[in-house]
């Protein structure tokens, strides 16, 4: 499930989600939308582009056409930043249960490098898309994300805002970020079905 080795290809889009930690929903919590659309910003103005995602209240779900960085540290800057900004959020609303939820996820190894709040899980998942039916079945998903299972954040999965699913189905532009449809970018992703499949 969880990719933990290095992905060293670049010019390559990749799936990736991270989770918060204990599943609390803190994007919901800390209203910190508008800090991940800077950040998804941020990528861009480094060359990376992307191609698709959805903000849930507790995850994220991005497609992301990586340039030259590695994607794994592109996450893991990410990460770092939200995390500072989000436990800083927390501490201006005093949010003191939930600080001290995040506080119990530390190790006592983390814990001696000064580590004092775990916000997000350890590990991120990454996936690289070789092929054309992988990244449109991953962007379906990540759609219909918000209208599935115990989700109900919409009237339908084209409605939720925090999504590039408005981008794909009605051709209307993100207001907070410039998306790349896929056809759009110049990768060699194979369109066959036949090929590796992908777990």
């Amino acid at each position: 499930m969880t990719i933990k080795k290095t992905q060293e290809e670049t010019h390559l889009i990749y799936y990736c989600t991270f989770t918060c930690a204990d599943w609390l929903p803190l994007f919901e919590i800390t209203d910190f939308y508008c800090e991940i659309y800077s950040w998804f910003n941020l990528l861009r103005r480094n060359g990376n582009q992307i191609i698709g995602f959805v903000i849930m209240p507790n995850h994220l779900h991005v497609l992301i056409c990586v340039k030259e960085q590695s994607i794994n540290k592109i996450l893991a800057n990410g990460k770092r930043f939200m995390a500072y900004e989000i436990i800083k959020r927390l501490q201006n609303a005093a949010n003191d249960e939930v600080i001290n939820q995040l506080s119990l996820k530390v190790t006592e190894e983390e814990r001696k490098r000064a580590k004092k709040h775990r916000v997000f899980e350890v590990s991120s998942d990454i996936k690289p898309c070789y092929h054309k039916w992988f990244l449109i079945q991953k962007l379906d998903y990540m759609h219909r994300n918000p209208v599935s299972g115990k989700w109900n954040l919409a009237p339908t999965y084209v409605d939720y805002i925090h999504s590039s699913a408005g981008f794909y189905e009605l051709n209307e532009q993100h207001r907070m970020v410039s998306i790349r449809h896929y056809e759009d970018v110049e990768l060699d992703i194979s369109s066959s079905a036949t090929d590796d499949v992908q777990q």
